[in-house]
């Protein structure tokens, strides 16, 4: 496994979060997500303006093998997508903690206290 980037934090449905200026949280999937997917064909992404639930199920990742559900990791408001990376799908695959989906603007960041430090998301996938 890759090394885990420690100022970010994880959901156990595989999305990794990090907080940004504003209560912003910028959202993406983990390398070990990217890694059982492999190859991704095509993502849907939510709308912005969307006002999302922690844990709601808010977009759609596709690969060679299989599709997954993405959930948001903290409640709050799209309020950007990474429109780029549905061309450039690869990018996740090469580089997924620098390949943000999207945005939201959260009503609470202590949601983020709920989320996984790295080592505890090692933990659970090693498990």
């Amino acid at each position: 496994m890759t090394h885990l980037p420690t100022d970010l934090k994880y959901a156990s449905t595989h999305e990794w979060a990090r907080l940004e200026a504003d209560n912003i949280i910028r959202v993406g999937i983990t390398d070990f997500a990217q890694q059982q997917l492999g190859d991704l064909v095509f993502i849907d992404l939510p709308e912005i303006g969307r006002t999302l639930s922690a844990g709601e199920q808010c977009a759609v990742v596709e690969s060679v093998k299989t599709a997954s559900d993405l959930h948001s990791p903290v409640t709050g408001q799209v309020i950007a997508v990474n429109n780029e990376i549905t061309d450039e799908l690869e990018q996740v695959n090469d580089d997924p903690y620098n390949a943000w989906l999207f945005c939201i603007k959260a009503a609470d960041p202590a949601d983020l206290d709920k989320l996984m430090a790295a080592e505890d998301y090692q933990r659970m996938i090693n498990d």
